[in-house]
């Protein structure tokens, strides 16, 4: 049991409503929470698992804030949602099974990938492009490849989501951000499921958490409707690279 000082209580409701905010434009929120669960004491187990907790209510604000703006259309997607849950949750039951250091390894060197691509690939704005999969396939196959990579590791999933849905669904920044956030709320339920049977995520201080994470949320996905391309590339760039680094880091 961890000693919650008020000082510690606002850091992490601070630190929730900061992650809301970035990860409902560009992915990359856990940067922001897990860190400082970690430094409020939790095992590294507890605080992936209270991390879901927090992170399903961003996730889901945001998604169905795009929704509501008429970027995504949920009933049409609710199969590919299914399976980014399934997938998510199977990832969160290997987490103990599967090695993982050899994937955490080469990890860095494609959030690299992803924040070049991003920042220099001409075209990337707004509008739709030529897809290379369709529908059917995308969901069977890219979703829950990265929706099980979610639920194992977690960090860099929207960036993967991302680079799914532009480069292979052909979706433009802004859709393809509001598909990501659907897809990211499912998978990251599915693995919350998963962890809170072995994980042990402390409730009461994932709820108060995820309602700064509701906020943050919220106002993310109205500047991101708002602006659209030119917020969520250069924000998708810089989370890409900060996450990168720090994973580089924890390797030193």
């Amino acid at each position: 049991m961890i000693d919650l000082t008020l000082d510690l209580f606002l850091l992490l409701i601070a630190a929730a409503f900061a992650a809301g905010f970035v990860d409902a434009i560009a992915g990359g929120g856990g940067l922001i929470t897990l860190p400082v669960l970690m430094l409020a004491g939790l095992s590294p187990a507890q605080a992936l698992a209270t991390n879901k907790v927090q992170g399903v209510f961003g996730a889901g604000t945001a998604a169905l804030s795009y929704a509501a703006r008429g970027l995504v259309d949920l009933r049409s997607q609710w199969r590919s949602a299914l399976i980014a849950a399934a997938a998510g949750a199977g990832g969160a039951v290997l987490v103990s099974a599967i090695p993982t250091e050899g994937l955490r390894l080469i990890l860095p060197v494609i959030l690299i990938g992803i924040a070049l691509f991003f920042a220099f690939k001409p075209g990337l704005d707004d509008l739709d492009r030529t897809r290379r999969l369709t529908p059917a396939v995308f969901a069977l196959t890219a979703v829950p490849f990265v929706a099980f990579y979610d639920g194992l590791i977690g960090p860099g999933a929207g960036a993967f989501y991302m680079i799914g849905f532009v480069t292979l669904a052909g979706y433009g920044v802004l859709k393809a951000t509001a598909h990501t956030k659907l897809l990211n709320f499912a998978s990251n339920l599915g693995g919350l499921g998963a962890f809170a049977l072995v994980g042990q995520p402390l409730w009461i201080l994932g709820i108060a958490m995820g309602a700064a994470q509701i906020a943050g949320a919220m106002l993310g996905a109205r500047l991101a409707s708002r602006i659209g391309a030119r917020l969520i590339k250069p924000l998708l760039v810089v989370t890409s690279t900060v996450l990168a680094c720090r994973l580089i880091w924890q390797m030193i």
